[in-house]
């Protein structure tokens, strides 16, 4: 009688997170996707972090560093080869990754609008004159100012639930978060989606962006590339060269998006002053034939657009948050 050969055991690798509600809800996405991406034969222990950018929640991240500190202690941690790989929200990642690793995949891209949430009113144009926004979002500010300048803006920052606590609790009149995270988290309904023609979204808003090393094997980076969807790869592609062209840092309001025109991607790009007083806006198209390098080139083309119509008043540049 011949034994039965039991099934080899799953790989386990660590997956690394910030320790958000929001955050863990997308580590759970990744590796469920991975697990089924690899037929079982590959697990993920999810590893959390609290960052330095999760520390600071009154002060805007300019004050303290700007965008990378929501990343730095898992990029040391991958980098040391204490994790496999980090999934972030994209629009946290600064412009250029630590040397060594690289982006492995960009799963389906949720919502990247921006939500309106107020007790007080149904959008921005319904708010009483002086209503206190809150955001610590240089870009939010300015679009929103660009439409009521008698807004009064006070710093709100902190997780999606700390925010919702801190507008519940009358420290604001209204506030703005990203429609992705309020869908991951089954928020949705307390916010009113507005149209990226009224308020264009940060780049790579709604985009889950995973990150291995350089040298992770074959079989992992397998796996990892069947959670790779084009489109979104497509416009994160395009819309962090224009950032990076722009040498983005959280100091300058900048938005970015691109979307879906049939035959062709139409990338709209746009910084703005601190004040929304001034707005520079450009735009550019592409085959969906194109490559991901083409798509690169078109941010940067987007950007150098917008660069030659400030003439000289361009603001001090950054990512934005």
């Amino acid at each position: 009688m011949t034994e039965k050969k039991s099934a080899s055991a799953p790989r386990s690798i660590r997956l690394g997170t910030r320790g958000s509600p929001l955050a863990l809800a997308q580590a759970h996405q990744i590796a469920a996707s991975l697990k089924a991406a690899s037929g079982g034969a590959i697990e993920a222990e999810i590893v959390t972090f609290t960052t330095t950018g999760d520390k600071l929640t009154s002060e805007r991240l300019i004050n303290s560093g700007g965008k990378g500190l929501f990343t730095r202690e898992l990029d040391e941690s991958l980098s040391a080869g204490d994790l496999d790989i980090a999934v972030h929200s994209l629009k946290d990642v600064p412009s250029l990754l630590p040397p060594g690793q690289v982006f492995v995949a960009f799963p389906e891209r949720e919502d990247p609008r921006d939500g309106f949430v107020s007790p007080a009113a149904k959008s921005l144009r319904d708010l009483p004159q002086g209503a206190r926004l809150g955001t610590a979002s240089l870009r939010r500010e300015a679009q929103a100012l660009a439409l009521r300048p008698d807004l009064k803006v006070v710093t709100f920052r902190g997780n999606v639930q700390t925010r919702m606590r801190k507008l519940e609790e009358g420290q604001a009149d209204a506030t703005f978060l990203a429609m992705a995270g309020l869908r991951r988290l089954g928020y949705d309904h307390m916010a009113t989606p507005i149209p990226v023609t009224d308020m264009l979204p940060a780049a790579a808003q709604g985009i889950i962006g995973v990150v291995a090393r350089e040298d992770a094997d074959s079989e992992l980076r397998a796996a990892l590339a069947k959670l790779n969807v084009a489109v979104s790869e497509a416009a994160a592609t395009a819309e962090r060269a224009f950032l990076t062209m722009l040498d983005g840092s959280c100091r300058t309001p900048i938005a970015a998006h691109l979307s879906d025109e049939g035959a062709n991607w139409r990338l709209t790009g746009e910084v703005l002053s601190p004040a929304g007083d001034q707005r520079w806006t450009a735009t550019g198209t592409a085959r969906k034939s194109s490559s991901m390098a083409q798509l690169a080139q078109l941010g940067r083309d987007v950007a150098s657009d917008i660069r030659a119509s400030a003439k000289g008043n361009f603001p001090v540049f950054g990512d934005e948050r």
